[in-house]
């Protein structure tokens, strides 16, 4: 789309700098520069402001990614890009059945009730829980990090969702504050919500990340 676009050679394409390299890389087959913008916190897709912050007379286009299944501020992305004449695009995530959203949906309603010691995702009618991602707080990436080692002890399959963001990898590096981005880096843990997951292992995984939770000062 890009390229059906004409974005090429001198131009700029502003994109998430949390997540995946591939949106990145598309920028780059253009011959164009990717710039990398900061996230919202809640929703961890890419921030307005931050947007509106990277502009240059270079800029061509915005790529909007939605994660974990909230949905990114195209609206308003849209809204920037009518007022500077920018390609505004939108990279989507799988879909899921009905069915298995509204299971996940009732999968993270159930540890949204009960965690604790943990922040739990903002939750809205459009999320889809594509992934239920918390926030381990403390000292950032160590404890993390120790969170997780010890949930996979207990036997529950848990992920960090974004090891390094874009702008830190050695073939996309910048040397640009996004702190958000490095936070979210730092502190999140995806948790399993597969619609087959019975309510028993549910129950088992908000005990034991209560019982870690409680050793830690609770986000808010």
């Amino acid at each position: 789309m890009l390229q059906a676009a004409g974005v090429g050679p001198g131009d700029e394409v502003i994109v998430p700098a949390f997540g995946n390299a591939e949106v990145a890389e598309a920028v780059v087959r253009t011959g164009a520069a990717p710039v990398f913008a900061d996230i919202d916190p809640d929703t961890y897709c890419i921030d307005r402001g931050s947007v509106d912050v990277c502009l240059s007379a270079r800029t061509a286009a915005v790529i909007a990614v939605h994660r974990f299944g909230h949905k990114a501020d195209v609206a308003g992305l849209l809204d920037l890009g009518q007022r500077h004449g920018l390609l505004v695009l939108e990279q989507g995530e799988s879909q899921k059945s009905y069915e298995e959203v509204t299971q996940r949906r009732a999968h993270a309603a159930y540890l949204s009730g009960r965690l604790n010691g943990v922040r739990t995702p903002a939750g809205h009618e459009a999320h889809t829980y594509q992934q239920y991602v918390v926030r381990v707080p403390g000292n950032g990436r160590p404890d993390r990090d120790a969170f997780a080692r010890t949930l996979r002890g207990k036997g529950i399959e848990c992920s960090v969702p974004v090891k390094t963001p874009v702008h830190r990898l050695p073939a996309f590096w910048r040397d640009v504050a996004l702190p958000e981005t490095e936070r979210a880096a730092d502190e999140t843990l995806a948790l399993p919500v597969d619609a087959t997951m019975p309510r028993r292992q549910l129950q088992r995984m908000v005990s034991a990340c209560n019982a870690l939770g409680g050793l830690l000062q609770p986000a808010f």
